[in-house]
């Protein structure tokens, strides 16, 4: 059974009710931003992204000569992308197990890249 043309409407005549939007929401792009201080260098990343990826895209050096030798490649295994938090410890992920057991005898604000997630503004010292 075919419906009546007077039964359908076009798709184009359709008006959305009122107080709402004839497009759906586009959702914001969430962005966090990495200031890496010795280098005097600012990164804008998406929100969730790994410090330390980051920081190798962007030519940031984290490591000393025998982490350039001896790096897990961010398997979170070695120890050796430590960076101190300056600013906006909260806006990252919190300290994996790895990193209280790797870094028990450091300070509080100390990391290590690979295991940090940007969720907002950050200021890192690569090599403390």
């Amino acid at each position: 059974m075919q419906p009546a043309d007077t039964d359908l409407q076009a798709i184009s005549d359709v008006q959305p009710e009122e107080g709402m939007s004839a497009e759906p929401p586009k959702p914001a792009f969430q962005s966090a931003s990495i200031k890496f201080i010795k280098e005097d260098k600012e990164v804008v990343a998406a929100q969730g992204a790994n410090l330390r990826i980051k920081a190798i895209e962007n030519q940031v050096d984290l490591y000393t000569l025998g982490g350039k030798l001896m790096n897990c490649g961010g398997y979170g295994q070695c120890g050796t992308c430590i960076i101190e938090v300056v600013e906006g410890m909260e806006n990252l992920s919190p300290r994996t197990a790895f990193e209280e057991r790797k870094l028990k005898k450091k300070p509080a604000s100390y990391r290590l890249a690979c295991q940090a997630l940007v969720n907002g503004e950050v200021s890192v010292k690569t090599k403390p």
